[in-house]
């Protein structure tokens, strides 16, 4: 999969990207706030010494509250954390959370643990990635100041398209699947059972992920949760499901058509599309008061009607 159709053509996009899913992109700048790193004992690493790629980084981790939502910066040591179902109610199955943040940060509570707690409530064994987007600075000012001076930039070229993907991202995603594949057993998963559901910037690393080579490291099936909606580029002829949801009146992407499902489409490969009323854009579990709430039961009965929520043998 080519990364070079799914941009942002608007310098407005940029700015909502930076500011991440917990705020609409017309919200005033949000501020972070420096926080102690939580303690994450469950937390296992992708890599065993130095992940590759990261040889030149400088910055430490960093987490930030903001807008009420805890987000990490400057990931160097990426990690997956089990979040399993309880005792005798586990399907089988398997999905791997990979939050959004623009590439600049990670949105763990708006789209990290709650979600990884729905699937596990419901039977689904989840695995929060905690992968690496780009380095930013540590310092939260000059960090505020970079995002504003990268808006005004992008607002200078109106008509300028501007990328929207990490490499670093995708590798750590599809190390993440196959590190829950070699834990199966472990965890009482089938392999032929593990997936992936991304939203926003996280979106985006899904479907690279899913049109990987080789085949046998991609998902076996993946939700794009209001990730780039223009047309894709050419979709593998045995490209995993895709479940797609997305506001209308998202303000990054809900005026870009469809053109990722119609890429899936055209490619004969499963897909099923659910578009929103109302939610905007990161709307995580669900913007209350919209149809959005219903995204992850839908995305839950999508997999039971595919037959991924067996119980596990």
């Amino acid at each position: 999969m080519t990364t070079k159709l799914l941009k942002l053509t608007r310098a407005t996009g940029l700015f909502a990207a930076l500011l991440a899913q917990a705020v609409p992109a017309a919200a005033q700048m949000p501020e972070f706030k420096r926080i102690p790193a939580p303690v994450d004992a469950a937390a296992i690493p992708l890599y065993a010494g130095q992940a590759p790629g990261s040889e030149t980084r400088t910055e430490p981790e960093v987490w930030d509250m903001m807008s009420g939502n805890r987000v990490v910066r400057n990931v160097g040591r990426p990690t997956i954390t089990p979040v399993l179902p309880a005792a005798g109610k586990a399907s089988g199955a398997a999905v791997v959370i990979v939050p959004g943040g623009g590439f600049k940060f990670l949105s763990m509570d708006g789209e990290g643990w709650p979600i990884a707690r729905w699937l596990a409530d419901h039977g689904i064994a989840a695995f929060v990635l905690k992968y690496r987007p780009n380095e930013t600075p540590g310092d939260e000012a000059t960090f505020t100041q970079k995002m504003i001076a990268d808006f005004m930039k992008a607002m200078s070229d109106p008509n300028a398209t501007l990328p929207l993907n990490e490499p670093l991202a995708t590798a750590d995603t599809l190390q993440a699947i196959k590190l829950v594949r070699e834990g199966a057993a472990k965890w009482q998963i089938d392999p032929a059972r593990v997936g992936l559901i991304g939203f926003s910037a996280g979106a985006v690393a899904t479907l690279e992920a899913a049109t990987a080579s080789p085949v046998a490291a991609r998902p076996n099936f993946f939700g794009y949760i209001y990730g780039p909606m223009a047309a894709a580029a050419a979709v593998p002829a045995d490209a995993p499901p895709m479940f797609v949801a997305i506001a209308m009146d998202d303000s990054l992407f809900g005026k870009q058509g469809f053109g990722i499902v119609e890429s899936w489409r055209a490619a004969k490969r499963p897909v099923e599309l659910h578009a929103y009323e109302k939610g905007d854009h990161g709307f995580g579990l669900g913007k209350p008061g919209t149809t959005t709430m219903m995204m992850m039961p839908e995305f839950n009965a999508w997999l039971d009607a595919r037959g991924l929520l067996r119980p596990a043998k």
